[in-house]
């Protein structure tokens, strides 16, 4: 079973692109690291009392005034501003959150890519924001990075979306998540059927034509009997995967060691 990491960044057209991919003629499952996020974090989990005890007391609006039957839900907004932007304190306070959230997301990650595998699916596409920074880049077969040529483009959607972000706001969100081009530029490093790139710059139509574009790619380089094999056989499923894993791993390194270089 194929890996195909799907990343972008924030107002670039990932989740539009994620529900494409759900749908016919694709129909693949979907692991939704955003939607796991939210979910571990729901009021009674063990994520959601980390939460608070960290945060509430510098964060006074940190839980919403309704309640449920578990307590009142995070006031997304109010964490957002607590943890994106720059400063010191901000970063710390970023990388508490990630340190609560992301163990409890990967968990549940790793539980339902082995359903689907049981399932005989020949694809699982892993929807992360931040694949690149969290790590899951090895793990993927090939990544598809959803980008926009202009930063501007990802400002107006963004504050089209969520009424409530002022300018600031939008940007700090925008620059929290890196530079999209070069996560475009990283992606395609990894080869032809490793990594390909949607350009989302236009219309919905525009962004339809895109995908079918690149998943033609990615089919020529994971074909149906391919992970037909792979489901019949699972030793020889965990030895690609780990040679996958190798192989990515190296180019993960050299991408790191050039960047190290350069600064």
């Amino acid at each position: 079973m194929l890996l195909l990491g799907l990343t972008g960044s924030i107002a670039t057209g990932k989740s539009t692109v994620s529900a494409l991919l759900s749908r016919p003629p694709y129909s693949l499952p979907i692991v939704d690291a955003d939607l796991i996020a939210r979910q571990v974090v729901e009021p009674g989990t063990a994520g959601y009392h980390a939460i608070v005890r960290h945060f509430q007391p510098t964060t006074p609006d940190l839980l919403l005034p309704e309640s449920t039957p578990k307590g009142p839900p995070l006031n997304r907004p109010a964490l957002g501003r607590r943890v994106f932007g720059g400063g010191d304190e901000r970063e710390r306070d970023r990388k508490v959150l990630n340190g609560i959230v992301h163990p409890a997301v990967r968990r549940e990650m790793y539980k339902q890519m082995v359903w689907a595998y049981l399932k005989g699916h020949w694809a699982v596409v892993l929807d992360v924001p931040l694949l690149f920074e969290s790590g899951w880049e090895r793990y993927c077969g090939t990544i598809m990075v959803v980008g926009v040529t202009d930063p501007k483009i990802q400002m107006r959607r963004l504050m089209d979306r969520d009424s409530h972000l002022t300018e600031e706001d939008a940007r700090n969100r925008v620059s929290s998540q890196g530079d999209v081009r070069e996560k475009a530029e990283r992606c395609l490093r990894r080869g032809p059927g490793r990594g390909v790139v949607v350009w989302n710059d236009g219309g919905k139509e525009e962004l339809e034509r895109e995908v079918a574009r690149v998943m033609e790619q990615v089919r020529r380089g994971s074909p149906r009997w391919w992970g037909v094999l792979l489901w019949v056989v699972p030793p020889l499923a965990a030895a690609a995967a780990a040679v996958s894993w190798w192989k990515m791993k190296r180019v993960q390194r050299e991408w790191e060691e050039e960047k190290k270089k350069a600064k």
